[in-house]
């Protein structure tokens, strides 16, 4: 493709791989961003929007929509901490996937039982930022530890998780989603040093002023999107009198949708429920008198 076919297009970077990638291929059909991709190539034209999608490591997108030309991106909490780019990057929705925690983990049965136990010691991270210049620096100023005491950091691109095991570190600092490899590999978290999921992004410094309004639709669409995944639709019928411990119930996002009925005495109430908790507020309700409660699920909405 010829870059030059980009000019005047919002370029919006989506990871190319790895745990972020299939979610947001359903963020972007959900968001009705129609494109073709051909096979190995990075950089695609949308068919139905003036953008075009790059696809990069989530790694270097902060670094991309913060001092290159790209105006959204979607990546990792984590990941614009790592890169140092928090001050370039807005983080404009927080996705409520890709959740994890980057934590201080050691060999469970090992002698190491704190973080004050392992300072001074040998920790192995892909997240050399993080977890050395920010997190094992207050570590080791806390233990009043300095020069060659100090805590060493040494960084391994993948497999940190065995470096306990094969004698290269003492502990390892790593992201945790289930806890599955941790597990498996006889480890076990004694500290998080933060939580993560992924976020929309685009520059601090708008790049493309005439791009604003497309920018503002897509993020619309995507922010619409989410709120579909998380909440459904609760409806049912209350008596009156019950109507103010109904609507504490089900507040809604906003607030709830109230309707009249036929008989006087009752009112029909519709309101978005979070998934997770639909159960326990379907039982709240019938206990006050609640009938007719039905659940609807979202397919797509605005918010």
């Amino acid at each position: 493709m010829n870059l030059e076919s980009l000019d005047g297009r919002l370029l919006f970077a989506v990871p190319k791989k790895g745990r972020l990638h299939e979610k947001c291929l359903s963020i972007l059909a959900g968001a009705d961003i129609q494109f073709r991709r051909h096979h190995r190539l990075d950089v695609c034209l949308v068919l139905n929007h003036p953008i075009a999608l790059v696809f990069l490591p989530a790694s270097d997108i902060p670094s991309f929509v913060g001092k290159g030309n790209v105006d959204l991106g979607i990546t990792g909490h984590d990941v614009i901490l790592e890169a140092k780019m928090q001050d370039h990057v807005t983080e404009i929705l927080r996705l409520g996937f890709g959740k994890c925690a980057l934590q201080v983990q050691v060999p469970e049965s090992g002698s190491i039982k704190t973080v004050g136990d392992l300072a001074g010691k040998r920790v192995v991270t892909s997240f050399e930022v993080l977890a050395g210049g920010e997190y094992f620096d207050e570590v080791d100023a806390r233990q009043q530890l300095s020069g060659d005491q100090k805590t060493r950091i040494e960084y391994v691109g993948g497999s940190v998780e065995a470096a306990c095991a094969l004698g290269l570190a003492d502990g390892i600092v790593d992201l945790v989603e289930s806890g599955d490899t941790m597990r498996a590999a006889g480890l076990h978290a004694i500290a998080t040093v933060l939580n993560s999921e992924a976020v929309l992004i685009k520059s601090s410094v708008p790049k493309h002023t005439n791009l604003a309004p497309l920018i503002e639709l897509i993020t619309s669409r995507v922010a619409g999107v989410i709120a579909a995944s998380k909440y459904v639709i609760c409806q049912y019928n209350i008596l009156r009198t019950e109507l103010p411990t109904a609507t504490m119930i089900t507040p809604g996002r906003r607030a709830a949708t109230i309707s009249p009925l036929e008989d006087e005495k009752w009112v029909a109430v519709s309101s978005m429920v979070e998934k997770g908790t639909i159960a326990t507020i379907m039982d709240q309700l019938v206990a006050i008198g609640a009938e007719d409660i039905m659940i609807f699920n979202l397919d797509n909405c605005r918010v």
